[in-house]
């Protein structure tokens, strides 16, 4: 009996200090530590010093997450697809599994018909000049089929659960004032049979085994001049919401989430505006970000405006041919962790990848968007790779942002897991080493960052 008690005993004690044992994933600004995992054993323990602390309350939570990912582009997808498949299979598993060494990218968003990141404009219903097809009889997603869908069955193999977000560039150029694939408007006549449009892409990708989990009206609806794109004004993209989008989804009994604005942080009039519109907003999910102009706090002005309206971060670009130190500093403070710490259910960064040359890309499209990755005779993990690996490899779809404080240099977030795990992402933003404590449950462990360097924790 007493070697019963004893074992049961040691038993607990191994548990709890199994629970209470830190993981530790570290990057360094000078590139000399790439997302590796610590050897260090630290256990939360009884101890004090004068230290600055990081107190990690779960008892207050916040937004749920949907996940961390990037856009996976046409131009990103021919490069894949183009690959040798057992080197393409390697990477797609390093990229989206959860298990061993991958990052496990949890989503995913997607161009509806060509980005400036395709070799080529096209939509899904393209007819010579002059004509329309209003019932979308030649509607295809052939293009689609050649690299982009294959792709995506590839990863929905390895992670059946990823979600994936559409968001269109243009619609075709028959709906359009200029007959242009770049610039132009919605012509208010064509309201109805785009939204059908949407409708009917949603209901081929079904076919096609791909989920469509949201959808974002238009792409930066306020800059017209990429190619392709469209002016959007806020009146316009509300009126087209309720008087087309949102009646003609729900008669088609389409599930697929309507998310407004996916432009920069500076006009958060855009999405309030519209959410202010009773009629447009009962079909409304929430709101869309990039951070190409204005402040991330921004976005928590939304959210306030609107709290029961979520908000999401679906873009932002790292130029080539990038700048390591400065690239992992400024994404994980202000979008990592501060997108987060404002509300946001999603952080995604601009394209997955993209040859050495920054192709493919349309004529008029980013000629200077380095991919997460570098697909050439060697693949080759760019600055954004680890960035989004310090998220996504650890806070799970439906984790919950737990509170943090922030503390001298230290600017971090927190996370509760499903299965139970706290997530905590500190990236010391001084050129100083800073030794600190993380305080939880009232117990805590002493640890250091150099100058610039990223780590995530564990338990």
């Amino acid at each position: 009996m007493k070697k019963i008690i004893c074992l049961l005993l040691f038993n607990s004690f191994f548990i709890n200090s199994q629970a209470q044992q830190v993981e530790k994933w570290l990057t360094k600004a000078d590139k000399s530590v790439l997302f590796q995992k610590q050897t260090d054993i630290q256990l939360f323990e009884l101890i004090k010093n004068t230290l600055p602390s990081i107190y990690v309350d779960e008892t207050k939570t916040f937004q749920s997450m949907d996940g961390f990912g990037c856009t996976l582009t046409g131009g990103s997808a021919m490069l894949l697809q183009k690959m040798k498949p057992e080197e393409r299979s390697d990477i797609l598993k390093e990229l989206f599994a959860t298990d061993k060494n991958n990052i496990g990218i949890s989503y995913l968003r997607i161009s509806v018909g060509a980005s400036d990141l395709d070799d080529h404009v096209f939509s899904y219903d393209d007819l010579p000049a002059g004509q329309t097809d209003l019932k979308l009889t030649k509607f295809s997603l052939a293009e689609d089929q050649k690299y982009l869908i294959p792709v995506l069955k590839q990863i929905l193999a390895i992670n059946p659960n990823i979600k994936i977000l559409g968001s269109p560039w243009s619609p075709p150029i028959w709906m359009k004032t200029n007959d242009n694939s770049k610039g132009g408007s919605l012509k208010p006549e064509f309201y109805d049979v785009y939204a059908q449009y949407l409708v009917k892409y949603v209901q081929e990708m079904k076919k096609e085994g791909v989920k469509i989990d949201a959808l974002t009206v238009q792409n930066e609806p306020l800059h017209p001049g990429n190619n392709p794109s469209l002016l959007m004004p806020q009146d316009e993209q509300a009126n087209f919401i309720k008087k087309s989008l949102g009646t003609i989804f729900k008669q088609a009994k389409i599930a697929t989430k309507i998310i407004i604005y996916d432009h920069n942080a500076d006009r958060p009039d855009y999405p309030i505006s519209i959410l202010n519109d009773l009629e447009a907003r009962k079909y409304i999910d929430g709101s869309a970000f990039h951070l190409y102009e204005g402040s991330v706090e921004s976005i928590r002005g939304v959210k306030e405006a609107h709290p029961d309206k979520n908000v999401y971060f679906t873009e932002q670009w790292i130029g080539a041919p990038g700048n390591f130190a400065g690239d992992l500093a400024w994404h994980t403070k202000t979008l990592i962790i501060g997108a987060t710490r404002n509300w946001c259910k999603t952080v995604l960064e601009w394209n997955l990848a993209a040859d050495s040359q920054q192709n493919p890309h349309t004529e008029g499209g980013c000629t200077a968007c380095l991919g997460a990755i570098t697909i050439g005779e060697n693949i080759i993990r760019n600055p954004a790779y680890y960035i989004l690996a310090h998220a996504s490899k650890f806070v799970r779809p439906n984790s919950l942002r737990i509170a943090s404080n922030i503390t001298m240099s230290l600017q971090n977030v927190a996370f509760k897991t499903p299965d139970g795990k706290t997530i905590l992402i500190v990236i010391n933003e001084s050129d100083k080493a800073q030794s600190f404590n993380i305080r939880y449950h009232n117990k805590q462990i002493t640890t250091s960052l150099d100058g610039g360097s990223v780590m995530t924790y564990v338990w």
